[in-house]
């Protein structure tokens, strides 16, 4: 891959905005809008409503969700779950604009390479599947009984946003610095960033199902559940799996254990690294790794304590900072290397 700091900057600039939209859409859960646009126009849905009949068609809609036959607002109410949704949705659409245009000018320009085309052309595609997916996500609305995005379906759509996020991150990064700087006795660091990475990505899961299947509200004691260290009917449904997406005090268990070990698995390697001689760029993100995750840890404990969604939604948005310091940390590390045998025996 050769250098290229402005299709980088570009990339770098589309995973920003992948986080603009974790703002968005985690905004809307929090305050209850998630259903608030029973429709989908992927190409004039930027138009807002212009008249009341507009506005008469949008809510109608929205009175045969399962969230207003439970708890009936009036439009004036309505409305103000309408415009987060619809801005969300907006900012997707942008978003889509943001990529295309570029790709097309770069890609004349001949500044993006075939392979590289097509690694482009499949995170688009997997941006697409993800509008799709959080439109048939919506329609779960209509469903009897369904207050929210359900916990089977949100879960998925966060984690795989952030793999979107991950790739357009870390192709961004290697745009602008292509070449790995050779680093000697970091390959043991390598792979707990790299730990430090999956374990992040799979606490996010469990956080999202946390927070969509109501499992904050079930034990706000920390660090034991209501006096115990395992919820009660751990494994109380059948099939077992299912206790890790519906039980909620099966999923708060998980994500307080993952997010333990997660917690000193990334200190742990925040702290090697800063032991280590790295160039200053990637000391400097292994500084903001370790404050980071404490900051994290903290916020989960604060959020549990108070069953606060608000404050849960801080804890979602710092995960994503925090994901992304990690995937940084392993991309400074790309030229690293084992000690050469010499230096082991010497050190010995």
């Amino acid at each position: 891959m050769r250098q290229d700091r402005a299709v980088g900057n570009w990339l770098l600039l589309l995973a920003a905005m992948v986080f603009g939209m974790v703002v968005g859409g985690g905004h809307a859960r929090t305050i209850g809008a998630s259903f608030s646009i029973q429709v989908w126009r992927p190409f004039t849905g930027f138009i807002p409503p212009m008249s009341t009949a507009d506005w008469n068609q949008l809510y109608g809609l929205f009175q045969h969700t399962a969230q207003y036959q439970a708890h009936p607002i009036g439009i004036a109410q309505y409305k103000a779950l309408f415009w987060p949704m619809f801005l969300d949705r907006c900012w997707g659409r942008l978003m889509a604009c943001v990529f295309l245009v570029p790709f097309v000018v770069f890609l004349l320009k001949g500044r993006i390479q075939r392979r590289l085309a097509l690694w482009l052309g499949f995170i688009f595609l997997l941006g697409a599947g993800q509008a799709a997916y959080g439109w048939y996500m919506v329609q779960t609305g209509m469903y009897p009984g369904v207050l929210s995005p359900p916990p089977e379906w949100a879960a998925p759509h966060l984690l795989s946003a952030m793999l979107i996020f991950a790739a357009l991150l870390w192709t961004g990064l290697s745009l602008r610095n292509p070449e790995p700087v050779r680093i000697e006795g970091a390959a043991t660091l390598r792979g707990f960033t790299t730990a430090t990475m999956g374990l992040v990505w799979l606490t996010m899961g469990f956080g999202a199902l946390v927070a969509t299947s109501g499992a904050l509200k079930v034990f706000n004691t920390f660090p034991t559940m209501d006096g115990s260290w395992l919820p009660p009917d751990m494994f109380g449904q059948n099939p077992v799996w299912m206790n890790f997406i519906t039980n909620k005090g099966t999923v708060q268990f998980c994500h307080r254990l993952l997010a333990t070990i997660t917690a000193l698995t990334a200190l742990t390697t925040a702290v090697m690294g800063l032991r280590m001689k790295l160039p200053p760029a990637t000391r400097d993100l292994f500084l903001l790794l370790g404050g980071l995750v404490a900051l994290q840890y903290v916020l989960g404990m604060a959020t549990l304590v108070l069953g606060n969604n608000e404050l849960g939604f801080v804890h979602e948005l710092n995960a994503v900072l925090l994901f992304a310091a990690a995937i940084g940390a392993h991309h400074g590390l790309r030229g690293a290397v084992a000690a050469p045998v010499g230096a082991l025996a010497a050190a010995e």
